[in-house]
């Protein structure tokens, strides 16, 4: 993404990619030009505020200058959020990859700011600064037609191609250009092209926001459906896993659960719109959700029947150990409990009363009383 200029103030090119370690090099740069640009922008800002209420048609302004203060203060919020995590640059691979998100993901902030990234809301903040000084006529190089127009040719090219791919845009920039060069035609004839000239400003100030925050949808749209169809794929790798486990559990399990497994295909491809993106999200979690609790059931019962058997062994083992094994009686309560565990399909309620019945048989015994000596017996009577 290229620069951009600000009176004189050039906003910082933002480094990286989301989701990258970016250098540390780059980071200091970007930050520095940052710091600068939100300082500046402040400034700025707080000229503007002033001009509008001095102005006679105040209430025009108040919509820019509340949007332009909104993404001010999210910029502002953002930058100290970076300055934390590069915590006066020592900040490792894991924490410059945490400032990437930090920059090209969407900001947290209300007011609209949250539909667009800090590297668009500085360039959104910069388009409504400067139509903002152009309206009020704070720009020493608003006075010029010629300058205007040129800078009007700028914006709409930069408007341009953000509409690229998108015809309903690409019409609204071409309309925009259509009249810009026929007020530009008029004012080479020496026709005075003031009023038009400062409405199309509007207008194309209008236009590059709205494709800012556009193609900032469209990026978190693609976004969303690459993880769906990424999550989507690992659900349809976990579906006949949990097939094999359910079948499992009804052959070895008494009284096995009864819950469904969906099946993903029903779900469909993924869709390309953001409701019916939204909707199909939706259904993808609720699949989720089902197949933990068909995990959780299935599973549950056949990791209770490997338990039953790991503590049958250890009570044997004890028993063994202490002689108690040779009694009938616990023999008897071993086979018994061995045989609960062992049949397929196994009656997970047998088999846990055996194996409780079997722990305490294997109980060690109370010891015996010290016998009574002669000399005790003499005494007491």
């Amino acid at each position: 993404m290229t620069a951009h200029t600000t009176a004189g103030v050039t906003a910082p090119v933002a480094p990286g990619r989301l989701g990258q370690a970016i250098d540390a090099s780059e980071l200091l740069v970007y930050l520095a030009g940052l710091g600068q640009w939100v300082d500046h922008q402040r400034t700025e800002l707080d000229r503007l505020g002033r001009a509008s209420l001095a102005s006679t048609e105040s209430d025009s302004y108040t919509a820019d200058i509340v949007l332009a203060e909104t993404l001010w203060e999210a910029t502002r919020v953002r930058r100290e959020s970076l300055e934390s995590v590069w915590d006066s640059g020592r900040a490792d691979s894991v924490a410059r990859e945490r400032m990437s998100q930090l920059i090209w993901g969407r900001l947290d902030s209300g007011g609209g700011a949250e539909l667009v990234s800090l590297v668009e809301a500085v360039r959104l903040a910069d388009a409504l600064v400067s139509q903002l000084r152009t309206r009020l006529s704070l720009d020493p190089r608003a006075a010029g037609v010629t300058t205007r127009i040129v800078g009007l040719r700028a914006e709409l090219e930069r408007s341009r191609e953000l509409a690229l791919g998108d015809a309903e845009s690409s019409e609204r920039v071409a309309t925009l250009r259509a009249r810009l060069e026929a007020l530009a035609d008029k004012a080479g004839r020496g026709a005075d092209v003031t009023g038009p000239l400062g409405q199309l400003v509007q207008d194309s100030a209008r236009l590059e926001r709205d494709l800012i925050v556009a193609s900032s949808q469209r990026r978190d749209l693609r976004r969303d459906a690459q993880k769906a169809e990424l999550d989507q794929a690992a659900a349809e790798r976990r579906e006949p896993v949990l097939r094999a486990l359910a079948e499992r559990c009804r052959r070895e399990i008494v009284d096995p659960p009864r819950l469904a497994i969906p099946d993903v295909s029903r779900l469909g491809p993924v869709p390309e719109t953001r409701a019916q993106l939204d909707a199909w999200t939706a259904r993808l979690g609720l699949v989720n959700r089902a197949f933990e609790a068909v995990e959780d059931a299935y599973a549950g019962q056949l990791r209770e029947r490997a338990e039953l058997r790991y503590r049958l062994a250890g009570y044997h083992a004890k028993a063994e150990s202490s002689g108690r094994s040779s009694s009938p009686t616990v023999a008897a309560g071993y086979v018994e409990a061995k045989d609960a565990v062992d049949t397929t399909p196994c009656d997970l309620r047998l088999a846990r009363f055996y194996v409780e019945q079997y722990q305490f048989l294997t109980r060690d015994l109370p010891a015996a009383p010290p016998p009574r000596t002669g000399q005790e017996g003499r005494s007491s009577s």
